[in-house]
């Protein structure tokens, strides 16, 4: 599982430093694409595999699905870390994401998010009001014991 937020430089190459407590997960096999609020998604190989299945399932019939399909699977890239932990963002995901030097790398359960410094922060702004939390969240529940 990935909890946590981190910021990390991507450098002149393309390449960003994944954090050490994500590399093992990461290790045998990794895919980065776009996210849905610009934003990329990283997952592990095993994870992939899952969004993949659960793609084969969608009608390609349906615009909605068809639009679903182009924004994951065209900018899909394979992403294994070197063995400095660091993963090469195509130029085309940087831009997609408006990142430019920093990032921030953030642990969202099954997956990671990576975005601009100026795009979590406008993130952070709305999941950090309580009133808007307690309105969107009042139907939904994480409590960790019984249904």
């Amino acid at each position: 599982m990935f909890m946590g937020e981190f910021t990390h430089a991507i450098d002149d190459k393309g390449r960003l430093t994944i954090p050490a407590k994500f590399r093992e997960e990461l290790a045998f096999g990794a895919v980065i694409t776009r996210g849905y609020d610009k934003y990329l998604i990283l997952y592990s190989a095993e994870a992939f595999k899952r969004v993949t299945t659960k793609a084969d399932n969608l009608s390609p019939t349906n615009p909605e699905h068809r639009a679903l399909l182009r924004l994951t699977f065209s900018g899909a890239s394979e992403a294994v870390p070197d063995r400095q932990g660091r993963i090469l963002v195509p130029p085309y995901l940087r831009e997609y994401a408006e990142i430019e030097t920093e990032c921030v790398i953030v642990g969202v359960g099954q997956h990671i998010e990576i975005w601009s410094r100026d795009g979590w922060a406008a993130q952070l702004a709305g999941l950090n009001n309580p009133e808007i939390n307690a309105q969107r969240f009042s139907a939904l529940n994480l409590a960790p014991g019984p249904q």
